[in-house]
């Protein structure tokens, strides 16, 4: 994040007269005086140093509260310098409590703004129609309307209400089935999940672990055909490459699935998503 800022930074003040620039530093010092810099707060403790005319800190609610309170508010003590937290909230922290002071009239030290993604000039509203209809609702009002929530680290909603009290013990001639498995063995779980794409509902779940790989396979091999599963997706990462090869050896439709960064967060939105608008 420190680097795009500086890249920006660079790009902004094209027109400025320069002393010197640092790369390594990240900073550049103006011809008559002052500078500018860009730190990381990572390690917060590295931010120590020089008093300040000015503090921006951007994504503030991400950085820890020492940060302002222990290195940068000093930092500011002997200029009577100001400060500038820019950031999406994250749950009602030291952020959000900031932002309360800042909302009150009395303390004439602070204030507060807020802006929406719509404020943004730039931003056509079809696309803020494309993003609420694939948003959850938290996503949606923390991340695009700047709201404050109190489920700053919940990412399913709605779990309770998707639950039905009917139990289904067999397959429904006509549905289609999907199974998925997440291997595990010592620590972590193998969990082997059936879902009837029919009716959009959870059917059959099995959990366990410090089991052989052999066994696993098999209990796999049992749901699936009990349920008379279609595709069976499994995480190919790590051990789950040779375990699918050997279920595909016994003609089972295996289907492996690379669980990365990447791949997988459109899937953990799309299930909360799902949960959500009681779709599943």
């Amino acid at each position: 994040m420190a680097s795009q800022v500086w890249r920006d930074l660079k790009n902004s003040l094209h027109s400025l007269t320069y002393a010197r620039i640092s790369e390594t530093e990240k900073r550049i010092d103006i011809a008559g005086g002052g500078m500018i810099a860009v730190r990381s707060a990572h390690h917060p403790d590295s931010l120590r140093g020089e008093g300040l005319d000015l503090a921006v800190l951007d994504e503030a609610a991400y950085m820890q509260p020492r940060v302002w309170q222990e290195i940068v508010r000093p930092m500011l003590t002997t200029t009577r310098g100001g400060a500038l937290f820019l950031s999406t909230p994250l749950g009602k922290n030291w952020f959000y409590d900031l932002f309360r002071i800042g909302m009150d009239n009395a303390e004439d030290e602070y204030a507060a703004f807020h802006f929406s993604t719509a404020s943004n000039p730039l931003i056509a509203a079809e696309e803020m129609e494309s993003v609420r209809r694939r948003s959850t609702e938290h996503i949606w009002n923390v991340e695009y309307l700047a709201h404050f929530s109190d489920e700053s680290g919940a990412v399913f909603r709605g779990i309770r209400q998707a639950v039905q009290p009917r139990r289904q013990s067999a397959p429904i001639a006509g549905h289609s089935y999907i199974a998925g498995v997440d291997w595990g063995r010592s620590h972590d779980f193998t969990v082997i999940a059936i879902i009837d794409a029919t009716e959009r509902r959870l059917v059959a779940l099995d959990r366990f672990n410090e089991i052989g790989w052999a066994l696993q396979r098999g209990r796999l091999r049992a749901l699936a055909q009990r349920w008379g599963a279609q595709v069976i997706w499994a995480e190919s990462n790590s051990i789950g490459a040779p375990n699918i090869e050997a279920l595909q050896a016994e003609g089972l439709p295996v289907r492996g699935f690379a669980t990365t960064a990447k791949s997988k967060s459109p899937l953990i939105e799309a299930l909360a998503l799902a949960l959500e608008r009681r779709q599943l």
